[in-house]
């Protein structure tokens, strides 16, 4: 893990009574790219989350993790709750879950993954100079210290948590079984329990002291555990099944500013409020998916987020998430109990999801309804 920085990038987001009125946006969790988790398989080995394959992570890279989860309390027997997705969200922030790099089928990480050299220039958001503690064995240098591996580690803190997971006899942080490993060991401690969320937070901060990295790393963690978990359409009849399956079937469509309409992902405009043009990108924006698959149900929707919000049975946002139905808009404001403030629409799938065109450089998907921020109610139109 590095010294603690600021990650800048956030999206940001206009209502319809603000700047960019043709269209919504989302509040962003990260400056990284698409988060797209589609169900393909189902397990129950990794702590209680059914196990997905997530499109943006390397299929072996993701085995890593379930591996890690499996053999943590060999070392931390008292760790409770250790999931998958809580590895994701740190190798998200860390290292986009090193793509980029070969994975070998050992797990072996090439080229070695490498952060900037703490020295204290700045470069990386290092003000202080940290001294060789490895030689260079780890990092590459003995002229001072520098993050190593998927999961980021000091060469001093692997030497303390680094484990072999592969029975080679040599836990390599740059090795995604060994480096996967050693995080789980090193966020269980003494043995937490992962499953409250207070505690969770804790020891994320513990990983990278900034308030900023808990909310991104959260925001990961969130995402990757609800769309682990396909919705359940069973018991979903009529209009409203009609309504989630269009939806459900544009996973993976890219979010485009101001894309799509009734009859589908289309291109859209410049520019979102951080500079993201939609021009050159099939696909849809958050209202355009609630307008795309309300239509396939004989429901004409306005464009905006704001608008859609006076649209059928106004449910107000302090009745909590749990007065959502399937099919229900799911709104999101700037200011709650102020209409006028939505920035954000979703379609709730139960189960504490919705599903979710977010943010430029995202693909439709299923995310918890708490990845947004400022829950404002919903709507029933069915």
């Amino acid at each position: 893990m590095r010294p603690a920085r600021r990650r800048l990038a956030r999206w940001g987001c206009i209502g319809a009574l603000l700047f960019f009125s043709a269209v919504c946006c989302a509040a962003p969790i990260s400056n990284a790219i698409s988060a797209y988790v589609a169900l393909q398989t189902g397990r129950s080995d990794d702590g209680g989350t059914d196990g997905g394959t997530a499109a943006d992570i390397p299929p072996r890279m993701l085995a890593a993790y379930h591996k890690a989860v499996q053999q943590v309390g060999r070392y931390v027997p008292k760790c409770k709750a250790m999931r998958w997705p809580i590895l994701a969200g740190i190798a998200k922030v860390e290292s986009n879950h090193a793509i980029g790099h070969n994975i070998a089928e050992n797990g072996d990480i090439r080229p070695k993954i490498y952060g900037a050299l703490l020295n204290g220039s700045g470069a990386g958001g290092n003000t202080t100079a940290l001294p060789d503690t490895d030689n260079g064995r780890w990092d590459g240098t003995a002229s001072g210290e520098r993050a190593v591996g998927p999961f980021q580690f000091l060469p001093s803190t692997w030497g303390s948590v680094g484990k072999d997971a592969g029975g080679d006899r040599v836990a390599d942080p740059h090795n995604a079984d060994d480096a996967a490993l050693g995080a789980a060991v090193y966020l269980c401690g003494e043995g937490r329990n992962l499953a409250q969320r207070s505690e969770l937070k804790a020891t994320i901060w513990r990983y990278n002291h900034s308030g900023e990295y808990v909310t991104d790393v959260l925001g990961w963690i969130d995402q990757y555990t609800a769309a682990a978990k396909a919705p359940d359409l069973r018991s979903v009849q009529g209009k409203v099944r009609t309504v989630m399956e269009a939806a459900l079937s544009r996973r993976g469509v890219p979010y485009s500013w101001g894309g799509g309409n009734a009859n589908g992902p289309s291109y859209g405009i410049c520019c979102s409020p951080s500079g993201k043009s939609g021009a050159n990108i099939k696909g849809f924006d958050c209202s355009g998916l609630t307008l795309y698959a309300y239509a396939k149900a004989g429901i004409s929707l306005p464009r905006t987020a704001a608008e859609q919000a006076g649209v059928g049975q106004r449910i107000p946002a302090g009745l909590g998430t749990g007065a959502l139905k399937p099919g229900d808009l799911v709104f999101y404001a700037y200011a709650p109990g102020h209409d006028s403030t939505i920035y954000h629409v979703g379609i709730y799938a139960g189960s504490g999801q919705m599903i979710n065109a977010a943010r430029p450089g995202t693909a439709v998907r299923l995310d918890s309804v708490t990845a947004m921020s400022g829950y404002a109610g919903g709507a029933r139109l069915l």
